[in-house]
């Protein structure tokens, strides 16, 4: 009878690696409001970028999410 090598189970952590997931978070949540402010803010009452061309890139997106905008 040959030796045969059985693999031992190693327990999985299953901890979530806080440190490494907070700066991703933060740089997703940081785009979600400047993404957000240009489709339901800008061109509007506080406009950082003058004219109508952030306005009319984003219109369909605007009314897609119910931001009135005219």
């Amino acid at each position: 009878m040959a030796n045969v090598a059985v693999p031992s189970a190693r327990p999985v952590s299953l901890r979530i690696p806080v440190r490494e997931i907070v700066p991703w978070a933060v740089f997703t949540a940081v785009l979600g409001l400047i993404l957000i402010y240009f489709v339901g803010a800008e061109q509007g009452a506080v406009s950082i970028i003058s004219g109508h061309t952030v306005h009319e890139f984003v219109h369909d997106g605007r009314h897609l999410l119910g931001f009135p905008c005219h």
